[in-house]
C-alpha cells in the first residue's frame, strides 16, 4: 500500500484546486469542474470561488456563463445543498444524488401536508400536492419564467400553510410555495434562473428546464452508474480521500460509497494510518508547485471537501467553522489554513493569522487582501453562515 503524506495532499490542493498561481483556470467552468462544483447556498460564494482560481474574473463573466451561455447550471445536489455545476455534469449529480433526494423529500412532505389537515391521509395528501405541482409547472411554462409570488398568484393553493413544529417555541406555518417549487427542482422540471436584485441575491426567477436548456437536463442515467461517475470526479480533484469523507460529502450511504469505489477501482493507499482512496495511476506524487497563498469564501469547496480535516485544519475548527459545521472565510498558505478574513462595514478585507507563517509569506497575504478589497470594490459580503473570527473581524 502506497502511503501519501500530509504534504502530498496540500500539493495537490494547490494544483488540484486551481489555487497556485500557475495552475489557475481559464473560466468560471474549469474552476467548477477543479472541485467538481461550485456550494451556492450563499450566492456570494459562488463568484467569490470563481475569482479565487481565475485570474481577472469578474462578476459579470460568471453571470454570463450562468444565465446566458448557460455553461452552469444552478442545481440541488450533494447533502440536499444547492450547488452551481457544469452543465454537462448535471445529469450525473442528478442520477446520483438529487433523485433520491426529491424521493425523500416529496414523503416528507406528504407527512407534513397531512399533519396541516391538506388531506385526511398520504394518498389524498399526495393526490393534492401532484395537482399543485402540475398547475404550477403549467403555470410556469405559459409565463416562460416566474417568481415565486407570481406563481402563487397564478395558483393560490401555493399559498396554503404547513404547521411545523406546532406547541414548540420555534413553530411556524410557513407557506407550502418554497417546498413545492424545490420539489419540482428536485426532480429536475424547473430550473433557478436570474436572481432578483444583485449578485449577493438568494431570491431567483423559475424556468421550465426544457426552457432553459434544450432537452432539460438530458437523459437519465442508471443511479450506479452516475455514482460512480460522481466519485470518479471528487477523487480526481479531492483525493486521495477516505470512505467516511466520501460519504460525508455526496451524502450516500455507506453501501453506496463502497459501490463506487468499488466500481472506480479505486486503490487504497496509507494516509497516515488511516485508509484512503484514489483513482488508478494517481498514487504517485504530485509536481511540486510553487508557494502559494488564497483568501477563500465562506463555504468554498475546498476545505468542504472532507469530512477528516485536521490535515489542512489543524486546531482552527472553533474560529472559523460554525457551531452546524459551515466554514467562514479562511486563509491558505501551501494547501493549509492558516488564519481567516472578514469585512467591516468600510468593506475592506481585513485577515487575521492564527499562526506565525512568516514574513515572505505574510507578505504575499497583505497583497492577496488588497487585490480582494479592490476587486469587491465596496461591497460587503456578509456570509450567511457566520464563524467567530469572521464576526469579530466585520466589527468596527
Amino acid at each position: 500500500m502506497e502511503r501519501i503524506g500530509v504534504g502530498e495532499r496540500r500539493a495537490r490542493i494547490g494544483r488540484r484546486h486551481r489555487l497556485a498561481p500557475s495552475c489557475q483556470a481559464a473560466g468560471p467552468v474549469e474552476a467548477a469542474a477543479a472541485v467538481v462544483v461550485l456550494h451556492a447556498t450563499d450566492p456570494a460564494t459562488v463568484h467569490l470561488s470563481v475569482a479565487a482560481r481565475v485570474p481577472g474574473s469578474e462578476v459579470a463573466g460568471t453571470e454570463r456563463a450562468l444565465y446566458d451561455d448557460r455553461t452552469l447550471i444552478r442545481m440541488l445536489g450533494m447533502r440536499r445543498t444547492v450547488f452551481v455545476a457544469p452543465t454537462a455534469f448535471a445529469p450525473v449529480i442528478q442520477a446520483a444524488c438529487t433523485d433520491d433526494i426529491a424521493v425523500k423529500q416529496r414523503k416528507l412532505l406528504i407527512k407534513h401536508l397531512v399533519e396541516a389537515g391538506i388531506g385526511a391521509d398520504a394518498e389524498a395528501a399526495g393526490k393534492w400536492l401532484r395537482a399543485v405541482e402540475e398547475s404550477t409547472a403549467t403555470a410556469l411554462s405559459l409565463r416562460g419564467s416566474a417568481t415565486a409570488n407570481e406563481l402563487s398568484a397564478d395558483e393560490p393553493r401555493l399559498r396554503t400553510r404547513l404547521s411545523m413544529a406546532e406547541g414548540k417555541s420555534y413553530a411556524a406555518q410557513p407557506y407550502v410555495t418554497s417546498r413545492v417549487l424545490f420539489q419540482l427542482a428536485a426532480e429536475g422540471r424547473i430550473v433557478r434562473g436570474r436572481p432578483l436584485g444583485t449578485w449577493l441575491s438568494g431570491q431567483h426567477q423559475w424556468s421550465p428546464a426544457e426552457n432553459w436548456l434544450p432537452g432539460g437536463l438530458g437523459d437519465k442515467l442508471p443511479a450506479e452508474e452516475a455514482r460512480a461517475e460522481l466519485a470518479k470526479a471528487w477523487l480526481t480533484s479531492f483525493g486521495p480521500g477516505t470512505a467516511a469523507d466520501l460519504q460525508w460529502w455526496s451524502g450516500w450511504t455507506l453501501g453506496q460509497t463502497k459501490k463506487a469505489l468499488t466500481a472506480v477501482d479505486a486503490v487504497e493507499v496509507d494516509l497516515d494510518g488511516a485508509i484512503g482512496y484514489v483513482l488508478p495511476g494517481d498514487e504517485g506524487p504530485e509536481p511540486e508547485v510553487e508557494p502559494w497563498v488564497a483568501l477563500l469564501p465562506a463555504l468554498d469547496p475546498t476545505p468542504m471537501g472532507w469530512k477528516e480535516r485536521d490535515w489542512y485544519l489543524g486546531e482552527y475548527k472553533p474560529q472559523l467553522f460554525d457551531t452546524t459545521g459551515n466554514v467562514g472565510p479562511t486563509v491558505w498558505v501551501n494547501g493549509r489554513i492558516v488564519g481567516g478574513w472578514g469585512q467591516p462595514e468600510s468593506g475592506e478585507v481585513r485577515f487575521r493569522l492564527l499562526e506565525d507563517v512568516g514574513a515572505e509569506a505574510t507578505r504575499a497575504i497583505e497583497v492577496e487582501a488588497a487585490k480582494w478589497t479592490s476587486w469587491l470594490a465596496g461591497v460587503r459580503v456578509t456570509p450567511r453562515f457566520r464563524s467567530p473570527l469572521e464576526k469579530t473581524l466585520s466589527q468596527g
